[in-house]
């Protein structure tokens, strides 16, 4: 049997999650607690994933020894912002995330679907690494934190600065905080349901 249907959240958590979300480039210099940072985990690792085989990886760079290692793989417009930010998340996934599939997917050899074909192997780690990097934006909005993700990196030298000898590889950069409300642009436009959607 099913329960009842869950109820919508409100319009305030609607804004708080999309609505009323924008991107941060710059922060209060307030510090971001290791609490909140494993609470927000915590909410990270309960997004759905494939054969919940949960392959995103994260880096909280909150010390200045490694914002110093960081910093320089950045590109020219993302170093000052990054640097100043209290938590820099390297969003990662694992190369072997199918390691962990007789852990997380218990119930059937999911691991064998994989093995041997390394296309779908790191296809499934891009695809839902970025998926768990996309709920711990969601994620750190709940949280009341601001969050500024970003592309414009070398990723060979944060692999190199970060993840030798291991099978993790860098995604994406998230900067996290308390917005500060300067230095942000206009919202920028978005489409009709018509333009981007077809019911079928």
């Amino acid at each position: 049997m099913t329960g009842p249907h869950r109820a919508p959240i409100d319009d305030a958590a609607l804004d708080a999650l999309f609505r009323g979300a924008r991107t941060h480039n710059s922060f209060k210099p307030e510090p971001v607690s290791e609490t909140t940072l494993r609470a927000l985990f915590e909410l990270v690792k309960m997004g759905p994933t494939s054969a919940n085989g949960l392959p995103g990886r994260f880096v909280f760079v909150t010390s200045p020894e490694a914002k110093a290692k960081l910093v320089p793989a950045l590109s020219s417009t993302n170093r000052d912002k990054t640097a100043a930010a209290p938590v820099t998340v390297i969003v990662a996934y694992d190369l072997r995330w199918i390691d962990q599939l007789p852990r997380f997917f218990p119930h059937t050899n999911a691991k064998a679907w994989f093995e041997g074909n390394d296309a779908a192997i790191e296809g499934g780690a891009q695809l839902n690494g970025s998926l768990m990097g996309g709920y711990l934006i969601l994620a750190a909005r709940a949280l009341g934190l601001d969050t500024g993700p970003m592309g414009g990196f070398d990723r060979k030298a944060v692999d190199e600065a970060f993840f030798a000898g291991t099978t993790w590889r860098s995604n994406f950069l998230v900067n996290l905080g308390y917005g500060d409300g300067q230095n942000m642009f206009d919202r920028l436009p978005r489409p009709e349901f018509d333009e981007f959607c077809k019911i079928v």
